[in-house]
């Protein structure tokens, strides 16, 4: 009897303990954070950021999806409503476009999933304001980084008379580089003596949409002086448009984000500055934002912005500078 009472009381423990691992298990929440875009650097670093708050906090696991290209809408909108159904316990979106994400963010509000918008802004209709599960905005302060794009252009340009300076935007529909296009616009326009072109076609989506586009209207622009694109693809698309054309080094390009290429191009003098954003804490501080919603902690703020540098050839090494574009995302993201 003293055997079969220890064996049922061993059992009994055992089921209560299970019970307890079951409820630690139940307990972790799951995190979607859907990008624009899966290919660039910018979007591994945010996602390796999203990982590293995910294991500091113990507690939560990151879902990384999104849609290939960041043209790709109505695939980002699906996502989005497929993660929301499955009963994710936090969104963390950066929209591929600022109005047709509305409808799925205001669905997935109203099913109770709380939303964290990062990277690009979305059109806040009442239905997201006003629901207590909308948990703001996390991302670089764009209009910001436009302006000081422009300035580093108007440096480069500063002892050229009559300078002519062309911007190409990137997509329609995309609230971040809309922001970064105005910024420099108003910017670049304060000066009189420099002729500022806004090219009548955009970049596109990928880096191939980008250089056809730089090609035709450098074909057309032959005394150009300089040239902004707002992203790292239309950057990209461009650099190979002006080595095509052999006029790299000779134009001053100012871009955005960094990856290998850019960076290499920088320290050879056909890239001349390159806005730099921390899409590396973007990913950190929207998910910590979610996780301590999740934890009965509203946000201080609904806006956060982010770290911005501009990098020339002469500050590309600061210590300060390099994580920016040097991390490692190996340990996060693996091979």
């Amino acid at each position: 009897m003293h055997q079969a009472a220890y064996l049922g009381l061993a059992a009994a423990v055992f089921l209560t303990c299970s019970g307890c691992t079951g409820e630690k298990e139940a307990a972790k929440y799951r995190i979607a954070v859907i990008p624009k875009g899966t290919t660039h650097d910018f979007w591994k670093s945010i996602h390796a950021g999203a990982v590293q708050a995910a294991r500091e906090r113990g507690n939560a696991d990151v879902i990384w999806e999104g849609p290939a290209k960041e043209d790709q809408r109505s695939e980002q909108q699906q996502i989005v409503e497929r993660r929301a159904s499955e009963g994710v316990n936090a969104i963390c979106l950066a929209p591929c476009d600022r109005t047709t994400l509305v409808a799925p963010v205001e669905e997935a509000l109203k099913g109770g999933v709380p939303v964290v918008i990062l990277d690009s802004g979305l059109e806040l209709s009442d239905a997201i304001k006003n629901s207590d599960r909308y948990l703001g905005y996390v991302a670089t302060d764009n209009r910001q980084g436009g302006v000081e794009a422009a300035k580093r252009m108007l440096e480069l340009l500063k002892d050229k008379k009559n300078a002519r300076v062309m911007m190409i935007r990137y997509q329609a529909g995309s609230q971040s580089t809309e922001q970064r296009d105005a910024g420099f616009r108003e910017t670049i326009r304060t000066v009189p003596s420099v002729a500022f072109i806004e090219a009548p076609d955009e970049a596109g989506p990928t880096v191939d949409s980008a250089q056809r586009t730089a090609e035709t209207l450098l074909s057309d622009q032959k005394e150009l002086d300089g040239i902004f694109v707002p992203n790292e693809s239309s950057t990209t698309g461009v650099l190979r448009a002006l080595e095509v054309l052999h006029r790299e080094g000779q134009v001053k390009l100012v871009g955005f984000d960094s990856s290998d290429i850019l960076i290499n191009a920088l320290r050879k003098g056909e890239i001349h500055g390159l806005v730099l954003q921390d899409p590396f804490d973007m990913g950190y501080q929207s998910v910590n934002r979610a996780i301590d919603f999740l934890q009965g902690k509203r946000p201080a703020e609904l806006i956060k912005n982010t770290n911005l540098q501009v990098i020339t050839p002469d500050n590309l090494d600061d210590p300060k500078i390099k994580p920016l574009y040097a991390r490692d995302l190996q340990p996060y993201l693996g091979s």
